[in-house]
């Protein structure tokens, strides 16, 4: 799914289904019944090839095994191996990786703590679900980042509890307030990395949190979640869309998690 900022900072988060060529607009469907059903093909979305099973959301296996963006560094950045010459594609490295990083706090279902390209804001939170989001640090490359969230992970959780995010019941937080607390306790952890990549390596942020709100009409009371593996036909009244979910009054459906299926939308 397609997502963009509202014009007003009130307004909602708004949503476009990709189709093929065209988009669907979603925020305009909600409370009128939809229909996706999986044809039962699946392709690659980087060369395209037919695969009978999609691997990192929507990649073949050839391309799986292939492609920097697949390897195991994009998930843990800590462990970017570019420097030991074993990046499976060192151009798309220098161009992903060795650029400006963003260590941010983020409220989806609680106070978390996460990492995103610098040109990737908003877009990752939004499609994180968070209501709230604050950028705290500027770090240089991926692998800094990797570092620093390790050591924010000591004290605040680094995952979205997807169940909850969905039942829209999350408590609003003072993220300056948890901002400033974090960065005390971890003072000299941060000084350690600032030793070895430089002071002007991670760089302190003074801005204000962002605040989101989504197009969903009613929030489930209890979290069934769809799946076109086992069903490929889903159907029910849309009730709203929070992060790459379709909330529909049958349960909901994590569009990303099916990249690359051949989706029939009516």
């Amino acid at each position: 799914m397609a997502t963009a900022l509202p014009s007003r900072q009130e307004g909602q988060v708004v949503y476009h289904l990709r189709a093929g060529e065209h988009r669907v607009e979603l925020n305009a469907r909600i409370g009128s019944p939809m229909r996706l059903l999986w044809s039962g093909a699946i392709a690659c979305t980087h060369c395209g090839r037919a695969t009978k099973k999609s691997f990192a959301q929507g990649y073949c296996y050839p391309c799986f095994k292939r492609l920097a963006q697949c390897d195991t560094c994009i998930m843990k950045p800590e462990t970017c191996h570019y420097y030991q010459g074993t990046c499976r594609e060192p151009e798309w490295g220098e161009t992903h990786c060795f650029q400006p990083h963003i260590v941010y706090l983020a409220n989806s279902s609680g106070l978390k703590v996460g990492i995103t390209r610098k040109t990737q804001m908003p877009t990752r939170w939004l499609d994180q679900g968070a209501i709230q989001a604050l950028p705290i640090l500027e770090v240089n490359t991926r692998q800094q980042s990797g570092m620093v969230e390790m050591l924010f992970k000591e004290q605040v959780a680094d995952r979205t509890n997807w169940r909850a995010m969905l039942k829209g019941d999350v408590a609003t937080l003072d993220l300056c307030a948890e901002r400033d607390r974090l960065l005390s306790a971890l003072a000299d952890g941060l000084a350690q990395l600032r030793q070895v990549h430089g002071e002007d390596a991670i760089r302190e942020l003074d801005e204000t949190p962002h605040h989101f709100h989504y197009p969903v009409e009613t929030f489930p009371r209890k979290v069934v979640s769809h799946n076109f593996d086992k069903q490929p036909q889903v159907e029910g009244i849309l009730q709203g869309v929070k992060g790459q979910y379709l909330i529909l009054d049958t349960g909901v459906i994590n569009l990303r998690k099916f990249t690359g299926y051949e989706i029939i939308v009516s």
